[in-house]
């Protein structure tokens, strides 16, 4: 399996959902970084399952255990490597997919690539349950990237056809950005949090589910950083991004309405602002070229509904080949907008410092 990701700082992500633990190896992480284990463990809590009426029931505590790579609360240059039991786990719940798989779930495409032997217990290594550790790893990145001057922040965009005000894309309040990602439920506007509520009751009380799209922000990141064609920092932040389950679309800065501007809407004109150089508008979201041009970097992720719903869908019996009816057991979240957004922070955090390593900046 392609469980990693990085190229001078490397992700490995290890476990299944209900194996006995999750975890990730990092290789790459500077030696003499002090980390704050509290500003670990917020991150940890924004993802957490349980902990809130819009994700699923199942309770785990998602505290990481440093297994290596840190003494005395500070880093050793040595690969870091942190574990997460897994508390609450109910195998059972999924012995009926075996012959009968999800509709839009990798059930049936995993069957066919590992030749039946992939694990289907809690979706097993396809599971989002296997972004506990990406939050960790983000968050650990997030600490690199602040003694940098560098702060990311995100909000829910939307859930079904419930909006939240965007992001100011030319002047993000780096305030505002420290303010939601601390918070479980981040919108920048708290009204629309009722409404984006009501829409996910809905659907639970429906046994169904919904979407949403997560819009995530980067200041202080200076001009210069990233590289050309394949090595740009929309593919390797978009890379990141779609090894996030659920996630279906990623775009950057006025992402696809850019298509409808003429060129002279849609430039970023070069001026002077407070004696640097800056644009008077962020169409492009932070980057050209490939490459960080100094303006904030503006990058939303599109999340699918969640798969597993308990109202009954109609499948296939892959052994009789006949049409079949499925009733999916187990503890879902009817929406995981919520719970991903921190994921998302984290990658973009992730990849940010793997680029400025590989640009000589860290």
């Amino acid at each position: 399996m392609s469980s990693n990701i990085g190229r001078y700082i490397k992700m490995q992500i290890f476990g299944e959902s209900h194996g006995k633990a999750i975890g990730v190896v990092i290789d790459g992480i500077p030696h003499g970084i002090k980390l704050d284990m509290d500003a670990i463990a917020v991150q940890m809590a924004r993802r957490a399952p349980g902990n809130d009426k819009t994700s699923t029931p199942r309770k785990e505590a998602d505290i990481p255990e440093i297994i290596s790579g840190v003494l005395n609360g500070v880093t050793t240059g040595a690969p870091l490597c942190a574990m997460i039991v897994n508390s609450n786990t109910r195998s059972g719940d999924y012995s009926n997919l075996v012959d009968t798989p999800r509709p839009s779930h990798a059930d049936y495409p995993a069957n066919i690539r590992f030749n039946g032997y992939n694990d289907l217990s809690g979706s097993g290594h396809f599971s989002g349950r296997l972004t506990a550790p990406m939050v960790f790893a983000g968050a650990v990145c997030r600490q690199i990237l602040k003694e940098k001057g560098i702060t990311v922040g995100g909000h829910i965009y939307s859930i079904g056809e419930v909006k939240d005000t965007p992001f100011d894309m030319v002047n993000v309040d780096e305030n505002m950005l420290e303010w939601l990602n601390c918070r479980a439920f981040s919108v920048i506007d708290e009204k629309s949090e009722k409404e984006m509520r009501d829409v996910i009751e809905n659907a639970r009380m429906d046994c169904d589910s919904v979407g949403g799209v997560c819009e995530v922000a980067v200041t202080g990141i200076d001009a210069g950083n990233g590289d050309v064609m394949f090595g740009s920092v929309e593919s390797r932040i978009s890379e990141a991004l779609f090894g996030v389950p659920a996630v279906k679309g990623v775009e950057f800065g006025a992402g696809f309405d850019i298509s409808k501007m003429r060129g002279s809407e849609a430039n970023d004109c070069y001026y002077i602002k407070d004696g640097k150089i800056a644009t008077k508008s962020n169409n492009n979201g932070g980057i050209l070229g490939g490459l960080t041009n100094g303006m904030p970097i503006i990058v939303r992720a599109a999340l699918k509904p969640t798969p597993s719903i308990s109202k009954e869908q109609k499948t296939l019996n892959t052994k009789t080949l006949s049409d079949d009816t499925l009733i999916i057991n187990g503890r879902h979240d009817p929406c995981v907008v919520g719970r991903a957004l921190p994921v998302i922070e984290s990658m973009v955090c992730f990849i940010l410092c793997d680029i400025l390593k590989g640009n000589g900046k860290i």
